[in-house]
């Protein structure tokens, strides 16, 4: 299968404007931070997990998808949201704590909500899939030909959730894809030391469900490999698994030491960074030129600037507001 151009040149500007957006907020997230680390200070508090290197496993399927289907994410979520189309300002407004935000800045980073998209994530490990298979039920009920993807960690593989939502997706054929990053770490942990089988595409046999790994962090192998699991599910075929080897270029956290890595491995993986690789396969084998790129780079960027500007100029909620949306019981007078 030849990838059309179109959408290499998307996949590009996708993955320039997450990388750009994940090492903007890798900084400002640091601001008020030091000089002793203050998880709860600066202009972001909270924890923030960044997604720098683990562009391939976002774009190469959301490329296929429609506003219509439903992706959920887990903690580490931006590249995800950015990829689905999740709008950029009220985004970054929300992970800021403002009022524009999505969730009027009471979720954070960890619980982006775009129901334009159908976009949504948590920190829960593992606990997307049932969502995602919620949405993937409704979708055959209603005899629509929505998917429904769900993105999750090697270590949430795991889990009860993993296992017992694939279990009912495969007996009743859902329109469920499940992609595994697989970026070699659950925190600190290697997958060699929690996981027993090498790849978890293998745990697809035991549904009876089709399962794929692709290796090297691959956009345009994860590209065909999802356009072929993503037309099943259109089918009424049933769910996939997808397990993307990837790379996490920062720690899993932002203040991780990250004293479990080799000081060499993030250098090592730097050397064969996929938005490189696609630039170059862009301009080698596809006679893209250099300007048309820089183009689409400097149009990647320039949403992010203007995203982050929307942000820091965005009023903070009103304390009052906290009482506001929140669900509560109403007793009924007697």
């Amino acid at each position: 299968m030849t990838v059309p151009l179109q959408k290499l040149k998307w996949m590009y500007e996708q993955m320039v404007k997450i990388r750009y957006y994940e090492e903007n907020m890798a900084r400002v997230y640091e601001e008020g931070k030091k000089p002793v680390f203050n998880i709860g200070a600066g202009t972001v508090p909270g924890e923030m997990h960044l997604a720098a290197g683990q562009e391939p496993a976002a774009v190469g399927i959301c490329a296929h998808l429609r506003d219509q289907d439903t992706v959920t994410a887990p903690h580490r979520p931006h590249h995800h949201a950015i990829a689905k189309g999740v709008d950029l300002k009220r985004m970054t407004a929300e992970i800021f704590g403002k009022k524009t935000g999505l969730g009027k800045g009471k979720g954070g980073h960890m619980h982006l909500f775009d129901p334009r998209v159908k976009f949504s994530c948590g920190g829960i490990i593992a606990a997307g899939i049932p969502h995602a298979a919620g949405a993937a039920l409704a979708a055959k009920m209603k005899g629509e030909d929505s998917v429904a993807v769900a993105f999750v960690g090697e270590g949430a593989a795991n889990a009860g959730a993993f296992h017992e939502t694939l279990n009912l997706a495969a007996l009743w054929k859902l329109p469920l894809i499940v992609v595994i990053e697989d970026n070699a770490y659950g925190i600190s942990v290697p997958k060699v030391e929690s996981t027993a089988v090498k790849t978890n595409d293998r745990r697809a046999s035991a549904y009876g469900i089709p399962g794929y790994y692709i290796k090297d962090n691959d956009p345009i192998e994860m590209y065909r490999v999802s356009e072929e699991t993503v037309s099943r599910a259109r089918r009424g075929e049933g769910p996939s698994i997808i397990e993307i080897e990837t790379y996490r270029y920062l720690g899993h956290f932002q203040g991780d030491p990250e004293i479990y890595r080799d000081p060499e491995e993030v250098p090592s993986l730097r050397k064969k960074d996929p938005i490189d690789r696609l630039r170059t396969l862009l301009i080698k084998e596809h006679t893209v030129s250099s300007e048309e790129l820089e183009q689409l780079e400097s149009r990647a960027r320039g949403e992010v600037d203007e995203a982050y500007e929307f942000a820091r100029s965005s009023p903070y909620p009103d304390p009052t507001e906290a009482l506001e949306d929140v669900f509560h019981e109403v007793k009924a007078r007697v």
